[in-house]
């Protein structure tokens, strides 16, 4: 098995844990996730093609649905609410 699949299930691995986290506690590490998932994606990309690098993006697009609407709503100029 080659390392961008070790580091892909660890990622997700660690996303499923994130998200049992309280809301609050959240925010470290997600970020952390949310920065290091496009490198990964790449990286998975590269070494097996463009079409198991579009199932790593939508596997981080499923995971990360929240986070990305708040960003697409940030960006359109909206103040969408942050749960507590």
């Amino acid at each position: 098995m080659s390392y961008s699949l070790i580091i892909a299930a660890l990622w997700a691995l660690l996303a499923t844990f994130t998200a049992f986290l309280p809301m609050r506690r959240q925010y470290v590490p997600g970020v952390t996730l949310l920065i290091a998932a496009p490198v990964l994606i790449i990286w998975v990309g590269y070494d097996f093609g463009w079409f198991y690098g579009v199932l790593a993006f939508a596997g981080f697009a499923s995971m990360f649905r929240n986070p990305l609407r708040y960003i697409y709503a940030r960006l359109k100029g909206e103040n969408p609410e942050i749960p507590r």
